[in-house]
């Protein structure tokens, strides 16, 4: 898929869209279910005079021009669905009659099919069910889920068939018409039931072979066929607007004295709740547009940490939902094992059938420590006794699961060869290496999964002691050891900083790069130790001027246009900078968050993406883009808000 410079989304339903304004997809559980949208007037496309979402980002704006009729389209997801106006306007003193056609086709392309994965197989496509006023396109998967693609016009067109529709307009001078179109997509639940089945489905939900929504169905479309028009229209765009606007009503009002910074958080701020979705365990950030709409666990943890001063109702909908999915057995094929938690979790008929290991994988280190952490980062936050005790058990099996790997460091190894080879953030197959660019092999403990699992073991003592459970000393104590054996094993005296990583012999990578930074956020490191650590971090080779480069210049597979060696993140950039400021270097931390805030006024809209180049900064430059980086994405969107709340004086779990 092309360069998508502009999204709407709405639960598990996104669309993508070209500068111009074409639909490039519409995508419902991760699964394409209309590729092309194509418009044209007297048979020609017209001419786009501006195309721009919203400043809540709920609706995309797009404004053409065909000789004298002027055609202004407003678009927006909701519930499933994608809602239309098309409004004509003839602005010449003639009248005129206006052909008007619309080109659809559905190929209900799984999303790792978009992302270039090949498939021997596919499922069935099923000849559409064309009515007046709309049209039926329907795929039948290997997984046995019939999934459709509804498309609903009003006024009917003059001519339905299954690849497009045409509408003839009169036109009077001056005059205007509007149409109204509705794409809802379903997806039934699988034939046996499983993890897909959430509500039974009742005699009369299917017609025709085609599912049929019903009241109790999560899988219904928005609204009534046929379109009820305008009507539904303005319904469906209010409840959009209004969804948005009560998320914003919960979180703390946020204003800064510096326009620039004020513009970047607030465009932070929309873009954090556009990607939460609501589960039944509350909102829960998606990971990012196009390839992440969906549940992360490491994702929400951290977006979730980085906004806890905002919005601690996003944390409770992160914990609810990932306790809900924490593992209880072991299956290899998913890297699960009891306590661990979700790393990601897939609907889309790929991960369905195991061609991908997502459908709910667990391949993540740092999520379950994650988890822990945040459960005592928002108890300190918000004192929620009644939700922590509810909590408890799910911290207790993420503890043994920690525990589980042994008296020493977690490490992590995957269990299947169709897992992801390196499980912590920086999963790039090549991202944790030596300093001759050997990659590690083997067990491997991660700099920062140490720290986490550290304030991990800290959060569980001081939950124990609110809730008045045993085992709080030992939790302190089992910090404490941590903390020992850290600083022996990953501090390196002639790198001056932290190292990576420990392969799965013990042997450190010593390479620069920003994971020491974590170790600063969490507080595991010695006090002695910061100073260096500092340094090494803000030295030209790491320190790019647009923020700290996860790989520092010069190291083997240092590349400034890699994913994860040698690319600035902004969320990394934040925790790093918490951690300057918990350890009193304040300066640095106020120079990266500089960084980060100038890197976004380069960026359209003012949006971080999910990461950009590590090239060095220069006069009259702007930071370089990373092609087909996620944007929205959650935890960058949200790096700006923890990049505000520590320039206040505050750490992550404080209040504003």
């Amino acid at each position: 898929m092309a360069k998508s410079p502009h999204a709407l989304k709405h639960n598990d339903c996104f669309a993508v869209f070209d500068e111009a304004g074409a639909l490039q997809g519409l995508f419902h559980h991760d699964t394409r279910h209309l590729a092309r949208l194509d418009l044209t007037i007297d048979g020609e496309p017209p001419g786009t005079t501006r195309t721009r979402p919203s400043e809540d980002n709920t609706l995309l704006l797009t404004a053409l021009r065909h000789r004298q009729i002027a055609l202004s389209r407003i678009r927006f997801v909701w519930q499933d669905c994608l809602h239309e106006r098309l409004r004509l306007r003839n602005a010449g003193a003639a009248a005129h009659r206006v052909t008007l056609d619309l080109a659809f086709a559905a190929d209900f392309a799984d999303l790792f099919e978009v992302r270039g994965h090949d498939r021997a197989r596919r499922g069935e496509t099923l000849p559409a069910s064309i009515a007046a006023d709309h049209v039926v396109l329907a795929y039948r998967g290997l997984d046995g889920r019939m999934r459709t693609t509804r498309l609903a016009f009003d006024p009917p067109p003059l001519r339905l068939v299954e690849s497009g529709a045409r509408f003839e307009l009169d036109l009077a001078p001056h005059t205007h018409r509007s149409l109204f179109v509705r794409i809802a997509c379903e997806c039934a639940p699988s034939p046996g039931g499983g993890r897909w089945r959430a509500t039974a489905r009742r005699k009369g939900d299917v017609e025709d072979g085609l599912l049929r929504s019903s009241s109790t169905s999560p899988f219904r479309p928005s609204g009534t066929f046929p379109l009820r028009g305008k009507e539904e229209f303005f319904d469906a765009r209010r409840a959009a607007r209004r969804r948005l606007r009560d998320a914003l009503a919960r979180a703390t009002a946020v204003s800064c004295a510096d326009p620039a910074i004020d513009a970047v958080v607030q465009r932070g701020i929309i873009d954090l709740y556009t990607l939460v979705s609501e589960l039944p365990e509350g909102p829960y950030p998606h990971a990012g547009i196009p390839w992440f709409n969906t549940v992360f666990g490491r994702d929400g943890l951290i977006a979730a940490l980085q906004t806890l001063w905002l919005d601690p109702g996003i944390a409770r909908g992160v914990l609810g939902h990932l306790a809900a999915t924490q593992a209880a057995t072991s299956d290899p094929a998913a890297d699960a094992e009891p306590g661990k938690i979700l790393h990601e979790a897939r609907q889309c008929e790929m991960a369905a059938l195991g061609e991908v290991p997502f459908a709910r994988y667990y391949g993540s280190v740092d999520a379950t420590p994650l988890f822990v952490m945040l459960a005592g980062a928002y108890l300190r936050r918000t004192g929620d006794i009644d939700t922590l005790r509810r909590l408890w058990p799910n911290v207790q099996r993420a503890l043994a699961w920690i525990e589980s790997r042994g008296d020493g460091f977690v490490t992590y190894e995957r269990q299947s060869e169709r897992g992801l080879r390196n499980q912590g953030w920086k999963d790039s197959p090549d991202s944790v290496f030596h300093a001759d660019g050997t990659l590690a092999e083997g067990a491997i403990a991660l700099c920062e999964v140490q720290a986490y699992v550290y304030a991990a073991w800290r959060a569980a003592a001081a939950i124990a002691r609110r809730l008045g459970e045993p085992d709080a000393d030992r939790y302190e104590a089992r910090a404490e050891s941590l903390r020992r054996a850290f600083d022996t094993h990953f501090f390196d005296e002639r790198l001056g900083t932290y190292v990576p990583a420990l392969d799965g012999e013990r042997r450190p990578c010593r390479v620069r790069a920003s994971n020491a930074g974590h170790a600063l956020f969490t507080g595991i490191a010695w006090p002695e130790r910061a100073a260096a650590v500092v340094r090494g971090l803000m030295e030209q080779r790491s320190f790019s001027g647009w923020g700290i480069r996860t790989v520092a210049a010069g190291e083997a597979r240092y590349d400034p246009g890699s994913y994860h060696n040698g690319s600035v993140w902004p969320h990394d950039n934040a925790l790093i900078a918490a951690g300057f400021a918990r350890y009193g270097f304040r300066r640095e931390a106020a120079l990266v968050s500089e960084a980060v805030f100038a890197a976004a006024a380069h960026f359209k809209r003012l949006r971080l993406p999910e990461l950009f180049g590590g090239d060095a900064r220069r006069d009259g430059q702007g930071p370089t883009p990373y092609p087909g980086a996620c944007s929205p994405q959650a935890w960058a969107a949200s790096a700006p808000l923890l990049l505000l709340h520590v320039a206040k004086g505050n750490q992550a779990d404080e209040r504003p």
